[in-house]
């Protein structure tokens, strides 16, 4: 059991950095892209394969201005390796145990000599002129290989 004193200090820590993260956003600066007109049959969608991830590392990929390195759990018994170029967003440090959702089956893809295999998924926006990226996060209790229907 942990002792009263330290849970009330973690739950006043995490309720600190929730509020540290929380923006408040003049919504009449926002623009979205348009939404597609083409429409995708099921049958295509369905060949997407979306699983959720959990970070066991991440690091800053050298000479990339943009680029982080994932090592992620997806499930399976092997290690996934995913790049992504959100470094200028998120720090490596702050997302290893995070939650996430990757695209799995998509082709291998070498980038700055690093194969990687997958993709990861952010919502993206432009907030007066500036773009804002938001990797989707999810429950810590939603295990690693879980499919995303």
């Amino acid at each position: 059991m942990k002792p009263i004193g330290k849970e009330v200090a973690e739950i006043n820590a995490n309720k600190a950095a929730d509020e540290k993260l929380a923006v408040k956003l003049d919504l009449s600066k926002v623009k979205v892209e348009p939404l597609f007109e083409e429409f995708v049959d099921f049958d295509t969608f369905s060949k997407s394969d979306f699983r959720v991830v959990k970070v066991k590392n991440c690091e800053e990929v050298p000479k990339s201005n943009k680029l982080l390195k994932f090592t992620l759990d997806d499930g399976t018994e092997k290690e996934r390796t995913i790049l992504s170029g959100i470094k200028n967003f998120y720090s490596a440090e702050e997302l290893v145990g995070k939650t996430l959702v990757a695209i799995t089956n998509l082709p291998p893809r070498k980038m700055m000599g690093i194969e990687s295999c997958g993709m990861l998924l952010s919502a993206v926006c432009d907030y007066d002129g500036e773009e804002l990226l938001n990797l989707l996060m999810l429950d810590d209790k939603i295990p690693a290989g879980a499919k995303l229907y």
